[in-house]
């Protein structure tokens, strides 16, 4: 790992341009972050792309369930939810294995969609603000006329603010109680390297946005991470959905972080 350090001690970066070769061989443009928590060190495909603003698609799972504690909309992670008997499968395509009463841990593991929008209109937008802006989480835009801004419109949040807010999260640094921020926690493991994630996909306006977000914890340290894919429908490629985690472990095992 190179030892190029640009930018002040608060913003530490180290570029690695070399990884966008993962990107150009799953045909995807696209960018990560890395943060070493142990060494204050971001470790970057780039420097403007990390910086942009996409929809979060569902990594927005991670804080939806946390406003949903906090706000009492749901009481634990193992509230059921019920099957409302119907789903736009023109917006979320044809699931039939996620149609039906399900835990919010199970609709998170599983990215049920629609579990999340039930909870969102319970939750209502000025909730939502109220807590995006005191996280300082995405960009505030939730014009979007129905529930599921996070997937749908012109709200975003960059690959930069993504890791932010996930350490964030783990120092406990966050308006909510340190029970509900337990939860998030324990819902987002992975059951691979003690990895802790959510995965995020939305096709709006024509583009495949592909997320992976989370953090790892291990011997060495803490790291965490936003890798996000980018590509126009027009191209799609079968390998876009397992490219998110394929690529970020490439560069994982690059810079020793796993096996």
């Amino acid at each position: 790992m190179g030892n190029h350090k640009t930018g002040s001690e608060a913003r530490n970066f180290v570029l690695k341009p070399e990884f966008q070769k993962y990107f150009e061989a799953c045909r995807v443009g696209g960018s990560i972050v890395v943060y070493d928590n142990l060494k204050n060190q971001f470790i970057v495909s780039d420097t403007i792309e990390i910086q942009k603003e996409t929809l979060p698609a569902s990594t927005f799972k991670i804080i939806n369930l946390l406003v949903a504690l906090e706000t009492k909309v749901i009481s634990s992670e193992n509230d059921i939810i019920e099957w409302q008997g119907s789903t736009d499968t023109v917006k979320y395509g044809y699931r039939p294995e996620i149609y039906h009463d399900m835990t919010v841990k199970e609709a998170f593991e599983v990215s049920a969609g629609w579990v999340f929008v039930e909870l969102a209109k319970k939750i209502g937008k000025d909730q939502y603000k109220k807590f995006l802006d005191e996280c300082n989480y995405g960009n505030g835009n939730l014009s979007q006329g129905d529930a599921d801004f996070w997937n749908f419109g012109h709200f975003g949040i960059s690959p930069m603010n993504q890791v932010e807010f996930l350490k964030k999260l783990y120092d406990g640094n966050l308006p909510f109680s340190n029970t509900n921020m337990d939860i998030a926690k324990r819902v987002m493991i992975t059951n691979e390297y003690d990895i802790r994630a959510k995965t995020g996909w939305t096709r709006d306006g024509g583009i495949n946005t592909g997320w992976w977000v989370g953090y790892v914890e291990n011997s060495k340290g803490v790291y965490f991470f936003a890798t996000r894919l980018l590509q126009d429908r027009k191209n799609n490629t079968p390998t876009f959905g397992s490219c998110r985690k394929e690529i970020t472990k490439s560069i994982f095992k690059d810079l020793e972080i796993i096996k």
